[in-house]
């Protein structure tokens, strides 16, 4: 039946409906991250891969910060690496997060240099 309907000069018409994936849905954005003021120049490639370095670079201080042993200190720290964090969060020249980040890191080994001596 297969091999006639083939060979015969009309064949019926391929109906490709049924191998079609259904529609997708939109995955829902959380809240904390549709909330962020991302400004104009982050919508970009390169602002979407500082932002996650700039997170990355943070959350390595935030793990490194575990080492100072006195609770006040620690404390004290963390809330000033916040503060700068906030500081510089409107920043949306790609060139100028560059430089931050670069900065940061510098300032961050001195820093985990001295916290390894306690």
């Amino acid at each position: 039946m297969v091999v006639a309907t083939l060979l015969s000069p009309n064949p019926a018409p391929f109906d490709r409906s049924r191998f079609d994936a259904p529609p997708r849905r939109p995955v829902p954005v959380p809240p904390h991250i549709r909330d962020l003021n991302l400004g104009p120049e982050t919508e970009t490639q390169a602002g979407f891969i500082q932002r996650a370095r700039v997170l990355a670079f943070y959350r390595t201080i935030l793990r490194g910060l575990r080492g100072i042993p006195d609770p006040e200190t620690r404390a004290e720290t963390r809330k000033f690496v916040r503060d700068e964090f906030e500081r510089h969060r409107g920043v949306t020249d790609i060139g100028h997060i560059r430089y931050l980040l670069s900065r940061g890191k510098t300032e961050w080994e001195s820093m985990e240099r001295h916290i390894g001596g306690m």
